[in-house]
């Protein structure tokens, strides 16, 4: 007999101990990646109002964060800066100084064995907050191009280990890849934004950044929401022009899109559990509509049964902190 009453399910379910001997997807910090929001200054610790839990850090807090991540398990982070400038170029995206590059080199120092990535884009730098040069009301996307080789090589030269460009450029991680070479920094991976759509769920970040567009909105360079055959254009693309990895952001409303990538290419695939998901699930658990501790872990092992290698989370922290309580 090959169905029931032979066959029943049920029996690996008793237990909790059964549950965890047959479970097919597992959960663990070593998949995370925990973004930080990096500002010039010092002893700054200052919390985003619509992303409880999350702060802009100066470099010597976000020290201290990457070491409490490196204690709980999580090996990555993934850093944000908060200019204090902006122009019409971001040409603080640049500048060896700033805080991005500052806390890139005092992390590399102080918590070595942590994996930094940087996030190379302008949105959060130019004072219109469009992520490239605007000409004529439009992003120019080839006279971007140069701006975003030399942000990632700034961050090369302070020691970053991943450039993670997110500006939707077209042959951007050409450019990138390019002057990273020249410049003898080969070794430093690209993790591309590759499918990146135009999302609702960016919004807690964009107060986070103070990157909201000036007028008009992004959809001239990030994908429609509907287009999902095209991601797949997109990712194979940026792996033709040299990226390491590949990402897809946001994760949650885009799983089907995540899936088809991990069933197109074998190559190290991340997803974004970005922050308008983050925030819908603080806003409802503080109303005690749901229990914030098993949603949070049922949608990061969604994002990983989908098919993600690793996830960047606002949840990091706390998710490993109960992965570890069990």
């Amino acid at each position: 007999m090959t169905g029931f009453p032979s066959v029943r399910l049920r029996r690996l379910r008793r237990l909790p101990a059964l549950r965890d001997l047959v479970r097919q997807t597992r959960l663990t910090p070593d998949r995370f990646v925990a973004p930080l929001f990096v500002r010039a200054g010092a002893g700054l610790r200052e919390e985003i109002t619509s992303l409880p839990g999350v702060h802009r850090l100066s470099p010597d807090e976000a020290v201290a964060e990457s070491q409490e991540l490196v204690d709980l398990g999580i090996p990555a982070v993934i850093l944000f800066g908060i200019p204090e400038k902006k122009d019409e170029v971001g040409s603080e995206a640049w500048e060896e100084g700033a805080a991005v590059q500052e806390t890139v080199r005092r992390v590399k120092r102080e918590a070595p064995g942590l994996v930094v990535a940087t996030d190379v884009c302008l949105d959060e730098y130019t004072s219109h907050g469009h992520c490239g040069v605007v000409r004529d009301g439009e992003v120019d996307n080839d006279a971007t191009l140069p701006l975003l080789a030399r942000t990632a090589l700034s961050h090369a030269r302070a020691g970053v280990d991943v450039v993670a460009p997110s500006d939707m450029m077209d042959g951007r991680v050409t450019a990138i890849r390019r002057a990273l070479d020249d410049d003898g920094y080969g070794s430093v991976a690209i993790l591309s934004y590759a499918a990146k759509f135009a999302s609702a769920f960016y919004g807690p970040f964009r107060e986070a950044a103070d990157s909201a567009p000036k007028f008009g909105d992004r959809r001239g360079y990030q994908m429609d929401p509907g287009n999902g055959r095209e991601a797949m254009r997109e990712i194979a693309l940026d792996l033709e022009e040299g990226a390491d990895a590949v990402m897809v952001k946001p994760a949650l409303a885009y799983l089907d899109v995540l899936r088809e990538a991990r069933r197109r290419f074998d190559v190290p695939l991340a997803a974004y559990n970005v922050s308008g998901e983050y925030a819908m699930v603080k806003a409802a658990a503080a109303r005690g509509w749901i229990e914030e501790r098993r949603i949070a872990l049922e949608i990061l092992t969604s994002i990983v049964r989908a098919g993600a290698d690793f996830v960047l989370t606002y949840h990091a922290k706390d998710a490993a902190r109960w992965l570890r309580e069990g």
